[in-house]
């Protein structure tokens, strides 16, 4: 008789806990195949006293009900009319199998051995989306698997909000939805020209516009609320009480934080409604997500909440156009970097899982490029049962969608599992600590990466060498444009790069800033760091290719008592030159075959001195500037 791995982890009971915990679940099977019609035999209440006494201690016990078929109801463990009774009787007869060879001196199953390291090729996927180790993980408590199933019927449902059509329709009152849409479709037409083959769609841009909406006009993060009487800085204290309005916009949990100065208390309360978070404006990463999340649903977008237990939230957007979804966070303004979390903040992750109106998804493995380190963390709740149990939500969910839907959903899941097995390597903006929140919220974290500790150097590793457009007529000329955070490759086809930090070949305790108050924009160094650090590197040795000559503007600007430094080195050959925005050339330069464009920040005073040096200070309201320009003429080795 196959055996299934519930019934193993119980035959790890001593015999006398086993033949006990056995005639029990004997029982339950038993009733419910003597009486298949009987409703009160489908039904075991969780608070029950020999249920809570003699099964939910023992290992093995709730698998076993688990795999008979039993789901979990609020109170109550239910054995649905949809449930295989040949499931129920197989594991049924397993378990007596075992209890009568026990009872008579035996033994038909042996313990399940320690499970051994997975390696990535030793590793499987199964329908909803999680790699399994091959052997048995520790079995984890009812408990466990009941706080887990809470979070997971929570976020399911909570989810349902951002499909009210009402709260669309306000969020979209709100959105600047046909300037957006315009930037996107501007920006789609130029994508397609620079590239005719470029398969992005409205979608890409469309999100892309949303996110530096949100990030640098719509909310903004709290770390601690100035005092509401004196205006001075607060601390976290102990919470306060909700009040009966708190409650009903779903903030459970109010902060308070408290003004030494004049010793006042400023409330803030948590919310969780997405409808109040339009109003506020205001919060940390649930905050953020939450409301981003409607925002997309009421742009059209197809949208789904991201749950991370090592507490983190965020958004992705499915993409038609590539066939995928795409990671988004708002809080980061970030796009497609799904990396970011577990090498650029250093996150030991475990369950991450995206939830939708119509599915719930085990995505944990877009987010690491380390499977099974993940596999050893994952011990809150057996695979198994997280498998019944998503497939039992996700079930229950669909059954409305017609045929043509659930297709379209398998297919998508299918393409999902095929981009899990194969662990993705770091893109260079995957490399960086967190940027949102204060220096001392993220260190407590843990989330900084090496970027805002001063430490290290963060390679991001991008070296700009020659096109074969470039090759041909022999100049790279390259511009960056801060407020629209964009490279241009100006000699490659105006080839348009995204975000700061992906044509960069070394950072250090630097990060992109914007003032939203002042709808000004630059690169700073990071909060509570004394010295930042940052590079561009071109190389032509590859393409046989030398300099001919070099022009380069870069503007920066200082405040205070507050210093940058910009050098250019190529080899042992070192030249410095002013950030005034205004081009300057490098004859020393000529023959070589590679060069570094380089920054240092340094100095200022208080508090803000980490403020007081700054990169490509540009407004945001004049987008077509250009920050930093580097033109090189090129000629053959």
């Amino acid at each position: 008789m196959v055996v299934s791995p519930a019934v193993k982890t119980l035959c790890e009971n001593p015999n006398e806990v086993f033949i006990d915990v056995a005639k029990l679940l004997l029982t339950y099977a038993d009733n419910i195949l003597r009486y298949p019609n009987e409703e009160k035999y489908r039904s075991i209440r969780i608070g029950n006293p020999t249920f809570s006494t003699k099964l939910l201690p023992i290992k093995g016990a709730v698998e076993c009900l688990f795999e008979m078929g039993f789901e979990e109801a609020e109170t109550h463990l239910v054995f649905p009319k949809s449930a295989s009774v040949e499931q129920l009787r197989l594991i049924r007869d397993s378990i007596a199998a075992e209890r009568d060879q026990r009872l008579h001196g035996g033994c038909s199953v042996q313990p399940a051995a320690p499970p051994a390291a997975a390696s990535a090729s030793e590793s499987s996927t199964p329908a909803s989306g999680q790699p399994v180790a091959p052997s048995a993980q520790q079995p984890s408590s009812l408990e466990s698997s009941m706080n887990f199933f809470v979070t997971l019927q929570s976020n399911f449902q909570d989810v349902m909000q951002y499909e009210n059509t009402e709260l669309q329709q306000k969020a979209r009152s709100i959105i600047p939805h046909l300037e957006l849409s315009s930037a996107a479709q501007h920006k789609l037409k130029e994508a397609k020209e620079a590239d005719p083959e470029c398969k992005l769609g409205i979608e890409e841009f469309l999100v892309l516009e949303l996110l530096r909406w949100f990030k640098q006009d719509f909310f903004s993060w709290v770390n601690c609320l100035p005092c509401s009487r004196c205006g001075g800085p607060t601390q976290n204290a102990h919470s306060l009480s909700p009040s009966a309005d708190d409650l009903r916009w779903g903030a459970h949990r109010v902060e308070n934080h408290f003004c030494q100065s004049c010793q006042f208390s400023t409330r803030f309360p948590r919310y969780n409604d997405p409808e109040k978070l339009l109003e506020t404006r205001r919060g940390r990463c649930g905050e953020w997500a939450n409301c981003f999340t409607l925002c997309c649903r009421a742009l059209g977008l197809e949208a789904r909440y991201i749950w991370d237990s090592t507490d983190h939230v965020w958004t992705e957007i499915y993409s038609p156009s590539q066939r995928r979804w795409l990671h988004c966070d708002s809080c980061e303004n970030v796009c497609d970097k799904p990396l970011l979390y577990e090498v650029g903040w250093g996150k030991k992750l475990a369950y991450v899982l995206a939830f939708s109106k119509d599915q719930v998804v085990d995505v944990t493995w877009r987010y690491s490029c380390k499977h099974p380190e993940v596999l050893t963390r994952r011990t809150r709740v057996q695979e198994a049962w997280l498998l019944h149990t998503i497939n039992g939500l996700n079930t229950s969910r669909q059954h409305v969608l017609s045929p043509d839907r659930k297709r379209e959903l398998t297919e998508r899941l299918l393409v999902e599992l095929v981009e899990f097995i194969s662990p993705k390597k770091p893109k260079p903006g995957e490399l960086g600590g967190r940027n949102s929140g204060s220096l001392a919220w993220r260190l407590a974290r843990g989330e900084t990466g090496d970027a805002d500790t001063g430490t290290s150097t963060q390679a991001a590793a991008f070296v700009f060498t020659p096109s074969e457009k470039e090759k041909s007529d022999r100049l790279l000329h390259m511009r960056y444009n801060a407020a629209k955070d964009q490279y241009c490759r100006v000699s490659s086809d105006s080839e348009m790069i995204p975000d700061w930090d992906r044509c960069v070949w070394t950072k250090e305790s630097v990060f992109r800033k914007v003032e939203n108050d002042w709808q000004m924009v630059y690169i700073a160094r990071a909060e509570g760091s004394t010295v930042g650090r940052i590079s561009w590197k071109f190389d032509f040795a590859p393409a046989g290719m030398k300099i001919e000559s070099v022009s380069i503007m870069a503007s920066s600007q200082t405040f205070h008592s507050a210093n940058v430094c910009w050098h250019v080195r190529s080899g042992k050959t070192t030249t410095e030159f002013s950030g005034d925005g205004k081009m300057q050339s490098f004859p020393s330069l000529s023959g070589s075959s590679e060069l570094i464009v380089a920054a240092e920040l340094s100095g200022g005073e208080g508090d803000n001195s980490w403020q007081h040096s700054q990169l490509f200070r540009q407004s945001l309201k004049e987008p077509e500037s250009t920050s930093f320009e580097v033109i090189i003429h090129l000629q053959d080795a």
